[in-house]
């Protein structure tokens, strides 16, 4: 069954069309499934909901621009950060739904510039934290496919234990300067496929995540590929952590280019988070313009709780359920040019050393006389740094088979406290003798 949203164009009827939008959604529904359809025309609503087995349609030319009125928007519990709490329900939602789809060559407008003003200069009149833009929790069988979507409030695209997860052909734009606007943060999910995506927003590009030490239901995020994307301008083009403490494994990533990405893959966590980082493999990506290529940081800072000595000490700590630890990662042809900060970043624990890393076929190529000084990994006591070589601290089992570093300052490998480091076929150029 197809149902289409018939109300007038926004730009002359000024009302939103949630109750028309929620009202066909809920028919369907009760009747088995079925879609509803956006027409050409630009149209305004609030928040709304998805059910099991319905198809919310965008036609070409279609403009679904949701509204800023904290009003419109029913407060629901959800995961925000790794936890648990009472949110503004997503622009788009649903919850414990089956065979749910967005679909079409249409738009969806967040509509996020006063959301994002309200967040910078006048955060208590948020009772509770920003709408995502579309948030699914404990779903199964979900497909995003084909249309734009901008200016999100807060997060974008946010399933929560979530499982079969098709996330294809999607353009995510969100501004640079826009506050924690994150792309794709599938967190505690299994079975996820994003592939053919371009996203350009202002924090992470796509985050995995697995929930935090607050939460009292440590599930992973699995199984999860990531292929023929195009990620500009975020704080990290794909990112693991630091919520992890559900733990996140199986994990790949191909064929993508990563344009002016603070950092290309990041690895983030500290402890009290607990959880485990396994089997992850990098192959075949471009970076363009990046502060640091590739960065495992296991005293990651930034949250509640981040600035604590504990997190900080690099003294070594008994191991237990809290400590994270991060194994198994192997990144293969890759190019990275433009990068200014270092050529990587590796910090391990003194107690939980990264182990079972392999770089293969690896270009790095510094900027060089104009760069820009800045950190290549967000802890305490680093500082800003421009055109060093690679750091790796507090590891075991690490490879280095044709790694190259071109115009590089210092030494081109800075190794402390690791073991069974082996550098194979690598090559390097200082600085003055590329000039």
């Amino acid at each position: 069954m197809e149902i289409v949203i018939t109300e007038l164009d926004a730009q002359s009827n000024p009302g939103l069309v949630t109750q028309e939008i929620q009202q066909g959604i809920d028919q369907l529904a009760s009747l088995g499934g079925g879609r509803l359809v956006i027409p050409t025309g630009h149209f305004m609503t609030g928040a709304i909901e998805l059910k099991s087995n319905v198809e919310l349609h965008l036609e070409s030319g279609a403009v679904l621009t949701f509204s800023d009125n904290q009003a419109d928007y029913p407060v629901v519990s959800s995961r925000w950060e790794g936890v648990e709490r009472q949110v503004y329900q997503p622009c788009i939602y649903a919850h414990d739904a089956v065979n749910i789809s967005i679909t079409g060559f249409g738009k969806l407008d967040g509509n996020g510039q006063n959301w994002w003003h309200v967040f910078r200069e006048d955060r208590e009149k948020l009772v509770h934290p920003r709408p995502q833009f579309v948030g699914f929790d404990n779903c199964d069988r979900v497909v995003l496919r084909d249309f734009q979507i901008e200016n999100s409030p807060s997060w974008t695209i946010h399933p929560v234990n979530c499982q079969n997860v098709t996330i294809d052909n999607l353009s995510i734009k969100n501004p640079a300067d826009s506050p924690n606007t994150d792309g794709i943060d599938p967190e505690s999910c299994r079975n996820v496929r994003i592939a053919n995506c371009q996203i350009d927003v202002g924090d992470d590009c796509i985050a995995i995540k697995a929930g935090t030490e607050e939460n009292p239901e440590r599930i992973a995020c699995e199984n999860i590929t990531i292929t023929n994307c195009t990620l500009l301008h975020g704080h990290g083009g794909v990112v693991l952590g630091s919520e992890m403490s559900g733990g996140i494994k199986n994990v790949t990533i191909s064929n993508c280019v990563f344009k002016q990405t603070d950092r290309g893959i990041r690895l983030k966590s500290r402890r009290g988070r607990g959880g485990l980082v396994e089997s992850l493999t990098v192959n075949n990506i471009i970076m363009d313009g990046t502060i640091c290529p590739f960065v495992l940081n296991l005293y990651y800072f930034c949250g509640p709780k981040g600035k604590e000595d504990y997190v900080s000490d690099k003294t070594p700590y008994p191991v237990d359920r809290r400590t994270p630890e991060f194994k198994q990662i192997h990144f293969s042809n890759i190019i990275a040019k433009n990068v200014s900060s270092a050529a990587g970043y590796v910090y391990g624990l003194p107690e939980k050393v990264v182990s079972d890393v392999q770089f293969s076929n690896i270009q790095v190529e510094m900027v060089g006389q104009n760069a820009v000084a800045d950190k290549p990994a967000m802890m305490a006591g680093i500082e800003p740094m421009t055109n060093r070589g690679f750091t790796l601290i507090n590891a075991d089992g690490v490879t280095f088979d044709n790694f190259q570093i071109k115009n590089f300052q210092g030494p081109a490998f800075n190794i402390q406290a690791a073991k069974h480091v082996q550098l194979i076929n690598g090559t390097t150029s200082l600085q003055n003798e590329a000039e």
